[in-house]
Formats: structure tokens, sequence, C-alpha cells
């Protein structure tokens, strides 16, 4: 047997082993966007309830006066 003319290789265990990692890091990075697309969706309709119930609870908020002096009421 000649030492030179010896191929190296992975061979099947190597193929499915990197095979296999790729296809969990597609369910990862799915799973991730869902989730952030999710968090984001959230935050959207947060700020609208919050903005809509701010309107609604003080008819002399800054915002309706005009008054950009003072800032949002976070109390």
């Amino acid at each position: 047997m000649n030492p030179e003319s010896v191929d190296v290789t992975a061979g099947l265990g190597g193929f499915l082993a990197f095979f296999l990692l790729a296809v969990a890091l597609y369910f990862l990075m799915r799973n991730m966007n869902v989730r952030l697309r999710r968090m984001s969706y959230r935050e959207e309709q947060e700020a609208t309830a919050a903005e809509g119930q701010s309107t609604q609870d003080s008819p002399d908020s800054p915002a309706q006066r005009g008054d950009s002096s003072k800032g949002p009421d976070l109390g």
C-alpha cells in the first residue's frame, strides 16, 4: 500500500453530520425569525394601545394642547 495515494475523506458520516447541522440551523433561524416578528408585532400593538389610551384618558394632554415642552407621563 502506497501512503501517497491514500485519500482521507470525511465519508458518509461527515456528510451526514454536516447535513444535520445545516438542517438544525435552518430550523433555528426560522424559529428566531418567527419570534422576532411576533415580538415586533406585539410592541406595535402595545404602543398603539398605549397611545390610544393616553389620548382617551386626559383631554388636556400635552399632545392635544400643543405643549411639547413636557414629556410623556410615565408615572
